[in-house]
This record gives structure tokens, sequence and C-alpha cells, in this order.
């Protein structure tokens, strides 16, 4: 009986410590106590496009492009919409309309 019980008892642990395994993975080359990396927030998407868009620029041109492009705000549909109705005044029918569709696409 003390025999079966061990035997048993080692084929569980045979069959859960592969399972165990490959659920419990740590990153590779991750220190001790270190967090998994985390994504993106805005702030740092935002900074990766404008190092993009920076290309070659070197310097104090690069420094002030750097800061316009991260204080730029991004526009979005709802702000062009306002925008174009507001350029659009008094405009009305079919000459609205095209006036709309070429403001917006822009």
């Amino acid at each position: 009986m003390k025999t079966s019980i061990t035997a048993l008892t080692l084929a569980i642990a045979a069959f859960a410590l592969p399972a165990y395994a490959t659920t419990h993975k740590e990153a590779p080359n991750m220190a001790a106590g270190a967090s998994a990396p985390k994504t993106m927030s805005a702030q740092n998407t935002k900074m990766a496009d404008c190092n993009k868009e920076a290309g070659d620029k070197k310097g104090d041109e690069r420094k002030a492009f750097m800061k316009t492009c991260l204080s730029a705000k991004k526009t979005t549909q709802q702000d062009k919409m306002k925008t174009c109705n507001k350029e659009a005044g008094d405009k009305k029918g079919d000459e609205r309309k095209a006036f709309m569709k070429t403001c917006l696409s822009a």
C-alpha cells in the first residue's frame, strides 16, 4: 500500500511540474524582483513618433522640433468638424457639402 501511494505521488509530481513550469515562466533576462515590461503610455508613444519624425535633425534644430512635436495637440475628427462648420459660414446645399468634404479631408 505504501509503495502504491509513493508511486502515485511521484506520478502526480511528474505531470504537475512541467505544467507549472510552462504557466509560470519568467521573462528572459529579468532581474529578481523586477516587474514585467508595461505597455507604452500615450506620452511614450508620442515621444517615439516624434523621434521617428525628427530623423537626422541635430542640436538646436532637433530640440525645437521635439518641443513643437511633443506639445502639439492631435486634432480629433470632432475638432475638425467644429472648425470646418465655422469656416463654412452661411454656405448652403451643394456648395456647403463640397466645402465640408474638402475641409474635413485636409
